[in-house]
């Protein structure tokens, strides 16, 4: 089948350049619909945003005017803070229950106490008693010296006492307890964690002596500290 084309250029021109006319013009009308809609949408939501701000600030006058209208408020607030740092206080107490313990495990069966001071802010100990012999003394400083200790965060030992130094010793003849003629007086200073009860401290004590916690039936630890009228007084007895 032969075809003829009998529109003159010209035409094919113009209809070719109507078309495009109507595709940039249905183009034109579906981007125009577009930032329309987009407009909307952008305004809708900036509407909602202004609407709910102005809702929470409403909520939040109204809490502010309940709150105010409660009485002693700031009082009630402070005691409530005060509560929950009580925890934190408490964990920072050092255990002084615990120096018990640790006397009864370092000590010297042969020895006994008449006066003991702990400084917590110092971190330093004194410790002033009797014992039979200066022997005993001495591996009493020497107990203390190489007493080790390991925390729960720490497992590697390290020294609980530092600095121990046998201050003064001297003997009294004629002491009421003839075994406990000999009076010494030792200062220290600690390591604060072994007074830390979170970090839960356990003492490993050197076995140069036996210490009262290894005895079946140990004498009392503490005794009545002796003064120089009551030597002069045992020695008239005598």
């Amino acid at each position: 089948m032969i075809e003829f084309n009998l529109l003159p250029d010209i035409k094919l021109q113009y209809i070719k350049a109507r078309k495009a006319r109507r595709l940039v013009t249905t183009v034109a009308i579906f981007v125009t619909i577009g930032s329309v809609i987009l407009l909307a949408l952008t305004v809708s939501v900036r509407l909602y945003q202004v609407k709910r701000l102005s809702d929470l600030n409403d909520s939040i006058a109204k809490n502010a005017r309940t709150l105010e209208n409660i009485p002693q408020l700031n009082k009630i607030l402070t005691v409530q803070n005060q509560l929950q740092s009580l925890t934190a206080l408490h964990d920072q107490k050092p255990g002084a229950s615990l120096v018990f313990d640790y006397l009864n495990r370092v000590t010297p069966a042969q020895a006994k106490i008449s006066n003991f001071t702990v400084d917590f802010t110092l971190h330093s100990m004194t410790i002033t008693g009797t014992a039979d012999a200066l022997s005993s003394v001495n591996k009493y400083v020497d107990t203390l010296k190489f007493t080790k200790f390991a925390t729960t965060d720490n497992t590697t030992a390290r020294a609980a006492f530092n600095d121990v130094v046998l201050s003064s010793f001297g003997v009294t003849e004629n002491a009421a307890d003839p075994t406990q003629k000999n009076n010494y007086t030792i200062t220290l200073n600690y390591d604060e964690d072994i007074f830390n009860t979170t970090k839960s401290a356990v003492l490993t004590v050197p076995s140069i002596i036996s210490t009262r916690s290894e005895v079946a039936k140990p004498s009392d630890l503490f005794t009545k500290s002796t003064t120089q009228s009551d030597a002069n007084a045992a020695a008239k007895g005598n």
